[in-house]
């Protein structure tokens, strides 16, 4: 049998970051979490924790948090199904979910406050591009994610959301400053680019397709869907933003797009650890719900 005090350590040490704060949230002193990892480790076999700052788990250690993460989620429905086996107090059960930037500023947060506002949850929301939130599902940090991938990743579920429209647009001044003799390889070349971070992949997507070669773009980073458009509305730079965030701005001329009639569809995809629980399933259909009034058709 698994030490499930021991896993819940290990658990509240990769989510709080340290021994210390792990110790604080069980109401246990820091040497108990320190000596239950310890054992847990020599049972293993293997190092489960990554004694860093913050801390981070091992892959088998993440393993284990997920573990954890589904066996949590089956209880909480268990003592809802049978109220006498749930202990004092209200409870709630962590859910860890990985949501892209530009998901998460316009349609999925409210999907998923409305969830968390009517269910036993304390939602752990990560943020990471849509190309790489599948990577937080294989590693055991999550049991859901919105996905730029359709290909399950192993042990899910993998249903269609719909795509995202991008639209490539900045301040009618910078259009004049950079591209009054228009949007090709040797203006985009010059103008300044934003992007979200180093995984942020669509402008150069956008260049490629418009100018059918690959073209080096200057960039600012900027990791936050809505300093995008102020920067774009200050005249930082150009950048492909979601059609919902820049709709008013370009219907009032604040933003022009670069191209017109030029957006980037990126289809979306949500995945969901199977066999996990009913909460998991009830959140999934938010989800898909707020989906297919935000997102175009699959």
């Amino acid at each position: 049998m698994l030490d499930y005090a021991a896993l819940s350590a290990l658990a509240a040490v990769i989510r709080e970051g340290s021994f210390e704060r792990a110790a604080r949230a069980l109401n246990v002193t820091p040497s108990a979490i320190s000596q239950r990892i310890r054992l847990l480790e020599e049972r293993v076999g293997c190092a489960l924790v990554v004694r860093a700052q913050p801390c981070r788990a091992t892959e088998t250690g993440r393993r284990l948090c997920q573990h954890v993460d589904r066996v949590r989620l089956l209880e909480q429905e268990l003592q809802g199904a049978l109220p006498a086996l749930a202990p004092e107090g209200v409870t709630r059960v962590a859910l860890p979910v990985a949501v892209n930037a530009d998901s998460l500023a316009t349609w999925a947060a409210p999907a998923i406050a409305t969830f968390a506002a009517a269910h036993p949850v304390l939602m752990e929301v990560a943020v990471d591009d849509q190309d790489h939130t599948t990577e937080w599902l294989r590693s055991g940090a999550v049991l859901a994610a919105v996905t730029g991938t359709g290909r399950p990743a192993a042990g899910c579920n993998s249903r269609p959301l719909g795509a995202m429209r991008y639209l490539a647009a900045a301040s009618p001044a910078f259009m004049q400053r950079y591209f009054v003799d228009g949007v090709g390889a040797g203006t985009l070349a010059e103008a300044p680019s934003l992007v979200f971070n180093t995984k942020d992949e669509l402008q150069v997507r956008w260049a490629r397709r418009l100018c059918h070669r690959h073209v080096e773009l200057p960039r600012h980073t900027l990791p936050s869907s809505q300093a995008f458009v102020t920067a774009a509305l200050a005249g930082m730079g150009w950048g492909l933003h979601p059609q919902a965030l820049v709709a008013p701005y370009l219907a009032n001329g604040t933003l022009v797009e670069l191209v017109p009639g030029a957006p980037l569809d990126v289809p979306l995809h949500w995945q969901y650890a199977r066999a996990a629980s009913g909460l998991l399933d009830g959140l999934s259909r938010e989800v898909l719900a707020a989906a297919r009034v935000a997102l175009l058709a699959p």
